[in-house]
């Protein structure tokens, strides 16, 4: 009982996703749509699932339509618990526009 393991990862152990910035209307908060495919149960046919995390984007880099990737971290606020670690690609669209 005196050598019981805790499930807290350190810090160099966090959860990192790639995706794509969806929203950056917000002050310093971007939303990622982040993909993740896998087969299905009983089918084993592949299924596309998307979900949304709100990440912390402290100086305002990441545009809509970027690649970027996010790591985990402590609560910032209601829904945010993801911060913006890098854009790995900048949208070509957006960029030619403005």
């Amino acid at each position: 009982m005196a050598e019981e393991t805790k499930n807290l990862q350190p810090a160099g152990k966090r959860k990192e996703r790639v995706g794509e910035v969806v929203s950056n209307k917000m002050t310093k908060t971007i939303v990622v749509r982040v993909q993740r495919r896998y087969p299905h149960a009983k089918f084993k046919k592949i299924v596309t699932a998307y979900k949304k995390f709100y990440a912390h984007d402290e100086k305002a880099e990441a545009k809509i339509g970027d690649t970027v990737r996010i790591e985990e971290t402590r609560p910032l606020s209601k829904l945010k618990r993801w911060k913006l670690v890098e854009v790995v690609e900048r949208n070509e669209r957006e960029a030619v526009a403005a």
